[in-house]
């Protein structure tokens, strides 16, 4: 089969088993293996002097990274070496998807919204709470929905651009460096005592990684926002406007353009106002993962299918070759 058409074949069957499968249980799944990984070496890297500390975060993102990229690597390389090429668009196309999620926030915020039809503003806070680091307690209904825009919108960038555009590149590879990075930035990149400095590398490395999706993926939520016949004229001048409203330098781009496509405002409670309308309803959590989902789409196969069926099928089938070649050299 040509590379190309292997590329088409890995990229849909990923995004079909994003749609009607979803995520792994949490128990196995490996972005969870990751995250237990990071709480070991939370708990025995000495914090020492500034330095010392920032360089030990950097060891840290280089060995969880390798761990991961290896163990990936391997497993699509054996399963194209020994069970065929048919096997290996299935294997890498999982491995492809478990770096991305499109649909999982609608999974997150229906429930959510049957809370907030029914009043329930207690429970639906609960749920909220899940999806966002802010205190959710005793929020209202229009701060509940607001919470939901805002983390579907702002994980535009985090969950779907960036690690396609990173997989398109590069393959596996890409994927997963930008993947541990945004983790370990999930993880560590608070501001504080504990980890400002253990935490430096990887929530400057997730901000260079995010960078150009960051900006790209106010294009693509304006063409979306056009067939959804939503607001598309004011996406990228209310994006350009509002693109420093959050302390991330990437965050906000796609969250602007979300709540102007939507005609909304997006509120957090003493940081920041996006968006000019009014604040979000129940039915406006569902036009923003529509809006999120098509955008996400539209992306994929305009950027991330021909880069990867152009460039980063040929650089993964490299490292995979490297790791065949190595086996061999120690068998």
């Amino acid at each position: 089969m040509e590379l190309w058409l292997s590329a088409i074949c890995i990229i849909v069957l990923a995004l079909l088993i994003d749609r009607f499968v979803g995520e792994v249980p949490n128990a196995i799944h490996p972005l969870r293996w990751m995250g237990n990984i990071l709480y070991f070496l939370d708990r025995h890297i000495k914090r020492t002097s500034k330095h010392a500390t920032r360089f030990k975060g950097f060891l840290s993102y280089l060995l969880v990274a390798f761990l991961f990229l290896f163990a990936s690597l391997l497993l699509s390389a054996l399963s194209r070496h020994f069970l065929g090429e048919i096997v290996w668009i299935v294997v890498t196309a999982f491995l492809f998807k478990i770096n991305f999620a499109i649909f999982s926030f609608r999974h997150h915020v229906i429930p959510i919204q049957r809370d907030l039809d029914n009043n329930d503003l207690e429970a639906a806070a609960a749920k909220t709470q899940m999806i966002v680091s802010r205190k959710t307690a005793g929020m209202d209904a229009e701060h509940i929905a607001s919470s939901c825009t805002e983390t579907i919108s702002e994980n535009l960038v985090d969950s779907v651009v960036s690690p396609t555009l990173f997989f398109g590149l590069l393959g596996l590879p890409g994927a997963i460096m930008f993947r541990c990075a945004n983790l370990m930035d999930a993880m560590w990149g608070y501001l504080n005592e504990k980890y400002g400095n253990l935490g430096f590398f990887p929530a400057k490395f997730d901000d260079v990684l995010g960078f150009i999706g960051a900006r790209v993926s106010i294009v693509f939520v304006t063409i979306a926002a056009f067939i959804l016949r939503m607001d598309w004229r004011a996406v990228i001048p209310m994006a350009r406007e509002g693109k420093d409203l959050t302390p991330s330098p990437n965050s906000a781009w796609s969250m602007v353009a979300c709540a102007a496509a939507l005609g909304i405002r997006m509120e957090k409670a003493g940081v920041y106002v996006m968006g000019k309308g009014e604040m979000p309803t129940v039915g406006d959590i569902t036009r923003c993962y529509h809006l999120v989902e098509l955008t996400s789409i539209i992306f994929i196969i305009c950027v991330t299918l021909p880069l990867y069926a152009f460039i980063g099928i040929d650089i993964q089938l490299f490292f995979e070759g490297l790791i065949i070649k190595f086996g061999g050299m120690i068998l």
